[in-house]
């Protein structure tokens, strides 16, 4: 049960109990279609095939918090939710007993996952973290996800969307590699791609409206 997997990082106190179920409750709310606990299971489950006998991670506690908090907040604005799910996770995590340094590296995190191009080199904790995050692009369930994205957008018009999402799988796809670890691009990057590369010849068209503001998958 995903309540599990939280008290084994946040603790069985009273305080991480309630926060978990806030969380809980956030991830559960009627508007979402993708950023769902499903969502957080998956990318929960894929951090543990990533560290699971590996030195992957700097902090893996850190780093399984950070995805609790990763997209807590959803609104559907690129951005402005990680910022807020940061500062929900810097303003709830002190009274469960998570230590300063912790609590600034979860915040740290889930900031990230709003860009993941930005990753520096040497960050193992936030290439875990956004490897996890992108396992769809690799996951058989790739279909759905994409269904459940324009579900989700589904205030945009057809051509605004088309074209702002094949925006985004063209940048991802440019890239040397979707994956920084080496376990992940093992995994992921070959189906990944290849469940990219059908999803943009699917939204391929003569004309495209102008784009809104693209957001990266996970």
């Amino acid at each position: 049960m995903v309540i599990t997997d939280w008290t084994a990082v946040a603790g069985e106190g009273s305080a991480s109990v309630a926060l978990g179920a806030e969380l809980v409750a956030r991830w559960s709310e009627p508007h979402r279609r993708y950023h769902t606990l499903t969502h957080l299971t998956a990318v929960l489950t894929a951090i543990d095939q990533l560290i699971d006998g590996s030195d992957e991670a700097d902090d893996p506690v850190a780093v399984r918090l950070a995805a609790w908090f990763h997209d807590a907040v959803y609104d559907g604005r690129a951005g402005w939710d990680e910022e807020r799910s940061a500062q929900l996770a810097q303003s709830r995590l002190p009274a469960c007993g998570v230590p300063a340094g912790r609590v600034a590296e979860v915040a740290r995190l889930v900031r990230l996952t709003a860009a993941h191009d930005t990753l520096r080199p040497g960050d193992h904790n936030g290439a875990v973290l956004c490897d996890a995050d992108l396992s769809i692009l690799g996951s058989p369930s790739y279909g759905d996800y994409a269904r459940a994205i324009r579900q989700e957008y589904a205030h945009v018009p057809d051509a605004a969307f088309a074209a702002g999402r094949a925006e985004v799988l063209r940048r991802l796809l440019a890239t040397p590699a979707l994956y920084r670890t080496p376990r992940a691009r093992a995994l992921w990057e070959d189906r990944a791609r290849a469940n990219m590369t059908a999803e943009l010849a699917r939204l391929a068209a003569p004309a495209r409206e102008l784009s809104p503001p693209a957001r990266e998958p996970g």
